[in-house]
């Protein structure tokens, strides 16, 4: 965990708060909220298992487009080289 993924749960709850956090582990920083309601640190974990769990299914799902993508190119009788010129990929 970071101070970054700290900023991004928290904006994720109140996309207009203005807070400085200072440290990158959740239990023992120190955030100054100077514009918002303050946001209690369970919520801001439970936020932070939210993002990560959405980061995890997202990127799951790109893969997943990408080989049904490739699949549906093969099926359409090109070659693994053909498909690879399409992309760019040398």
């Amino acid at each position: 965990m970071s101070s970054l993924d700290i900023v991004k749960a928290i904006r994720a709850i109140n996309k207009d708060a203005q807070i400085v956090v200072y440290g990158d582990d959740l239990d023992t920083c120190t955030i100054q909220w100077d514009i918002g309601t303050e946001i209690s640190k369970a919520d801001i974990k439970a936020k932070m298992a939210e993002l990560e769990i959405k980061e995890t299914n997202d990127a799951t799902q790109r893969e997943t487009d990408k080989a049904n993508a490739n699949q549906k190119l093969k099926d359409l009788g090109l070659t693994d080289d053909e498909i690879k010129a399409i992309k760019g990929i040398n």
